[in-house]
């Protein structure tokens, strides 16, 4: 009989996500989708079960926090699929995070952030990560677990 106190099975990674994003659904249906964040992590967990990770997911408005996550993740996870939002384009900080804690990384936006407004063109955490996805709506989301995934593979 299995131990109920035992974690779940699966290599942990963590999914980040940035400010506003926990309005996902109400914020710019048109721009954003309509699915809910609540949406986007249980397409998380399924899609990193169906490749035998374990998706942590999370949400913060708050960069030290999600600093603070990416720090933790150095012992806790094997990979970060991170949506950074706004930071992508002024957080140098969570830039360094990411890079000093040496994991696979993959990126992903919502919107194709190289089709809208010219700030938004450039990312911070695009030069530290793995791979980069933009465009998918939530798909992408599951685009970037298979691929991150295929990385852990690779990387064993």
């Amino acid at each position: 009989m299995p131990n109920p106190a035992a974690p779940p099975p699966g290599v942990p990674v963590l999914v980040l996500n940035g400010p506003n994003l926990d309005l996902l659904g109400l914020r710019e249906p048109a721009v954003y989708g309509k699915d809910t964040l609540a949406d986007v992590d249980e397409l998380c967990r399924s899609t990193a079960a169906a490749h035998g990770l374990l998706a942590d997911c999370r949400q913060s408005n708050h960069e030290g926090v999600l600093i603070d996550a990416v720090h933790e993740a150095r012992t806790a996870h094997r990979g970060i699929v991170i949506n950074p939002a706004g930071y992508s384009h002024t957080s140098v900080a969570l830039r360094d995070a990411l890079a000093a804690v040496e994991l696979p990384v993959v990126e992903v936006h919502l919107s194709n952030i190289h089709r809208r407004e010219e700030f938004r063109h450039h990312s911070y955490v695009s030069g530290v990560a793995d791979t980069v996805i933009c465009g998918a709506g939530a798909h992408g989301y599951s685009m970037a677990l298979t691929h991150l995934a295929r990385l852990l593979e690779e990387n064993r």
